[in-house]
């Protein structure tokens, strides 16, 4: 059985090699079972995952809380991590916005806490950034958060590297979560060299595109009713163009009896390697089978060839990676 072990991000955080994002545990991804959701999460961490990431935004609160059942008896297994910044108002998610002063930091902390039902978060991300509010005066109040206990470190999700360079200057930045995979690579021009610079770890979600890089959605109706149903990348023309792209994906895998998801996880952990920075993806999932599939990818190797192969999926993907209105939504558009 496969042996997670740990790994070092930034600001001397140790977490597991490998983490699991719970945001799929809320109706993300259509209408999800609460039981087994909290079953998959205690089996996460009895297998030696102990990145648990999840935020206010996900479930409107309701995700946060199904983790803190998991906290209720598990604490001191988990290292949690929490994200703030993204707003919705009466609309729901047709309606958000983002928030960065002072002010609504600790607001949303002290909500994170109790609905999560612990004294201090392991890292506390900023979930987007909130542009026209000086990013050193949303950092310096997340800084005072870890002077009071609140929180232990600090990470950054979808920035530039001179979001996260100013950021830096204020406090050490543990890591910087964003979309990261082998058909979403825009952060390798200037937000992980930057990274890697300056010591700070990376914690790609979407690590498989959504479930598209695991070559289990044959079938539209699958998605068709959940948020990738709006995606460009999931739809009409674009959906089978890209699914012949990441058809590279499955031969490789055949070749080394191994599954889709375990190279494309694979690949990022090589690629962060080479690029020499320590990356921790946070693949989610709703069934254990799905969690110790992931895991084994930690014991996949590619060959030179293999990941010469699978550096062009990219080119050939059709679509933007995220098909928010807001051009400040990813950092991509503010590089």
């Amino acid at each position: 059985m496969t042996h997670v072990g740990t790994t070092l991000l930034g600001d001397a955080l140790t977490v597991s090699r490998l983490g699991y994002g719970a945001m799929g545990l809320s109706d993300t991804y259509g209408p999800a079972d609460q039981d087994e959701s909290l079953a998959t999460l205690h089996h996460a961490v009895d297998r030696g995952v102990t990145l648990i990431d999840t935020a206010d935004l996900y479930g409107f609160g309701g995700n946060e809380e199904l983790v803190g059942r998991l906290l209720a008896t598990r604490r001191d297994e988990v290292t949690l991590a929490t994200k703030f910044g993204i707003t919705v108002g009466e609309g729901g998610l047709a309606g958000m916005g983002t928030r960065g002063d002072a002010a609504y930091v600790r607001e949303a902390c002290e909500a994170s806490l109790k609905r999560l039902g612990v004294e201090v978060i392991d890292l506390y991300y900023m979930h987007r950034r909130q542009v026209s509010v000086p990013i050193e005066e949303t950092v310096g109040a997340m800084a005072e958060l870890v002077e009071e206990g609140k929180v232990r470190h600090l990470g950054l999700s979808e920035v530039t590297a001179d979001e996260l360079r100013g950021a830096h200057r204020v406090h050490p930045i543990a890591a910087v979560q964003s979309e990261w995979s082998l058909w979403s690579r825009d952060v390798e021009r200037a937000v992980v060299p930057t990274a890697a610079e300056l010591g700070v770890g990376f914690v790609p979600y979407s690590p498989l595109g959504r479930g598209f890089l695991t070559g289990t959605l044959s079938d539209p109706s699958t998605f068709s009713g959940d948020w990738r149903g709006g995606l460009a990348r999931f739809t009409g023309d674009a959906y089978e163009r890209n699914r012949a792209a990441v058809a590279t994906i499955a031969e490789i895998a055949s070749a080394l009896t191994v599954t889709s998801a375990q190279v494309a996880l694979a690949w990022l952990r090589q690629h962060a390697v080479a690029l020499g920075l320590a990356a921790v993806p946070i693949p989610g999932t709703r069934r254990a089978a799905r969690v110790d599939e992931n895991i084994a990818s930690l014991d996949v190797t590619l060959d030179a060839e293999q990941v010469s192969r699978l550096d062009q999926v990219a080119e050939a993907v059709v679509g933007p990676r995220s098909d928010h209105s807001d051009p400040d939504w990813v950092s991509d558009t503010r590089e």
